[in-house]
Order: structure tokens, then sequence, then C-alpha cells
């Protein structure tokens, strides 16, 4: 059996169809999924989690309506602001992966701000996904390597201090990783939940840790 999850990350899907099972708009989804983060989090420190990752928007995600887009961007620089000081309070660093150009200055500033507000912190660190796809980190992490061994090559990845993760849950009955951490997720183990991410629970969260542990992790060897 496997130890507990240290390192977990999560594709937060289904927002959209949350809010259109309840005639609500897109965008009341995305803050009702934004809320099951914090509290989430808060459960991922308690339950002995030490680094929590989540998928907040996409390279992909460029594609949706512009009116959906830009309700995001905006979302996610005023949840920056207003959460940060309450973040660092409780101990969680913050961390961006993705993309940086062609992002507005005003949010990269803001995105800035805030991992330098909780850098000290180390209660849990929070990787946040913005503006990510695995095949564009992979990329752009070959143009700067100049050869050498895979733990080379790390380095040179969005956040190279990240761990890969133990667990990888994906809420909303979807059976696929949509290019998401595609290099640290080699030898993650998988749980897909049927839940949209505002319905995923702290319930939800303990079951899949929990399946977790009853897992065997091998890394390519024989197993016994």
């Amino acid at each position: 059996m496997s130890a507990s999850a240290r390192y977990v990350a999560i594709i937060t899907d289904g927002n959209g169809r949350w809010a259109e099972q309840r005639g609500l708009p897109v965008a009341d989804g995305h803050r009702a999924g934004a809320d099951t983060v914090k509290a989430r989090l808060r459960d991922a420190v308690e339950l002995g989690v030490e680094e929590l990752t989540v998928f907040s928007f996409s390279t992909e995600n460029w594609a949706r309506p512009s009116a959906e887009v830009e309700g995001l961007l905006r979302m996610f620089g005023e949840r920056i602001d207003a959460e940060t000081p309450e973040l660092d309070a409780e101990g969680v660093r913050m961390r961006f992966l993705g993309r940086r150009e062609g992002v507005a200055e005003d949010l990269v500033e803001r995105m800035r701000w805030a991992e330098e507000t909780t850098a000290a912190n180390d209660r849990i660190v929070l990787f946040v996904a913005f503006n990510y796809g695995g095949r564009a980190e992979i990329v752009d992490a070959a143009r700067s390597f100049g050869g050498g061994s895979e733990e080379e090559f790390r380095r040179h990845l969005y956040a190279p201090e990240m761990h890969d993760p133990d667990l990888l849950i994906r809420t909303s009955g979807e059976q696929r990783i949509s290019n998401y951490l595609l290099w640290q997720c080699a030898y993650s183990e998988l749980v897909f939940r049927e839940e949209l991410w505002p319905d995923f629970g702290r319930e939800a969260f303990e079951q899949s840790l929990r399946d977790f542990e009853l897992r065997r992790r091998r890394f390519g060897r024989r197993g016994d």
C-alpha cells in the first residue's frame, strides 16, 4: 500500500456544466469553482498535503467565447487581490505555472506580487496553473535546455522546485489529463471523480486520498 499523498494535483473540471444545470451564467460556475479551490486548500492542510496544484486556465482556454475569457481573467485578478493577504496569514505560499507572455501586464504584476508576498510561507504550497499547457511547458523548457540528464531538464520547467504529484484527481467524470503536467505526472496515480468541481467536497477529497493509499506504486518495477 502507498503512504499518504503529500503532493496532489487537481483538474478542476465542470464549472460551466454546474452553472448550466442550475440555469446560471457560466461566470457563477467559475466563482463557485474558485470558492471550492479555497475550501479544498484548507482541507489539504488538515489532511497533510504539502503541495496542491490546481488547473485554473489553460493555453487552450483562450478559444472559449470572449465574454467568458474576459470574465475569467477579471475574476482571477480580483481573487488574487482579495485572497492573497488571507492566504499569506494562513501560511500558504503561492506559485503560478504557465506562460506569462501575452497576459496583460497588470495581471502578471498581480501574480508576481502574490508570489513575493507569500514567498516565505511553508505551511503548504499552492501552485496555480494559469495560461498553462503541458506541451507548451516542455517546448519552453527544451528551448533553453543545453543537454544533459532528466534532472537537468527539470530545472528548465516553470517551477522546477515542484514535486511530481503523487496523485492526480480529475472531477466531472472525464477520464483524460488534458495537457496537464505531462512531465510531472509520468508516474502519478490517477483518480477520476463524477462530481462537477463546485460539488467536490471534503468527503470526496478524503475518499480520493484513501483511494491513493490503497494503490501499490511500482514506478516501473516488477510487483510482488
